[in-house]
């Protein structure tokens, strides 16, 4: 049976094995400040957001959805400066296998110990700590380079990945891809890092996570 290849991003790079690395620096409080005197809070509209994963391993790869339960986007004179979002790992869901029961078994493994150990740890986080603008960005391309605190399996990381945010009245959008290292959330099932015998049943240690968030008043 094939097993989840939960890459390390929920990586992820949401998702991101570029990991922001380092102390907070003065231009990143600037901007957690500018959060904190937001002129307008945004709630994520968990119906139009949407997240996909996708985890390889030496012999395929898997992807699928995983909800947002709840969230909001700060926003300070039409830009956005900070936000909050939740992830509901109990509805993870695997869509490239059709298989019913086989489906099953492997989204209940993605489920287990081995990967998320969502009874125990059922909600995963992402707050925002740092907004860099990308200079010269062009129309439709990621204009910021969006750094947080991802938690999962009770772990917080910080992850750093670029995005697309639009700010238009009161309705935000953010849009691109995020590449988590799994084995930093000690998920290390399949690792080739950890297991270096494991030959060509490892899975990658970077999983993605492609998301679209939507906020509104």
């Amino acid at each position: 049976m094939k097993k989840l290849i939960l890459s390390a991003a929920l990586a992820s790079a949401v998702v991101f094995s570029p990991a922001f690395a380092g102390n907070t620096t003065d231009k990143s409080k600037a901007k957690t400040e500018k959060a904190v005197k937001a002129d307008k809070t945004l709630k994520v509209n968990t119906a139009a957001s949407k997240l996909v994963w996708n985890g390889k391993k030496v012999t395929g790869e898997h992807t699928g959805n995983i909800n947002v339960s709840n969230g909001n986007l700060l926003i300070a004179k039409n830009k956005l400066v900070g936000g909050t979002f939740d992830i509901d790992m109990n509805s993870i869901t695997c869509t490239d296998i059709t298989d019913a029961e086989y489906n099953g078994k492997f989204v209940g493994h993605m489920k287990a110990d081995d990967f998320f150990a969502t009874d125990k740890y059922p909600k995963a986080t992402f707050k925002i700590t740092n907004l860099a603008p990308i200079k010269g960005a062009k129309p439709g391309a990621a204009n910021y380079n969006v750094t947080g605190d991802l938690t999962i399996k009770g772990i917080t990381k910080p992850v750093t990945f670029p995005a697309t945010v639009k700010v238009e009245g009161n309705k935000a959008t953010a849009q691109g891809t995020a590449t988590v290292d799994r084995t930093k959330y000690d998920i290390k099932y399949g690792s080739k890092s950890f297991f270096e015998s494991i030959g060509d049943k490892a899975i990658n240690d970077d999983f993605t996570l492609n998301f679209n968030v939507v906020a509104q008043q």
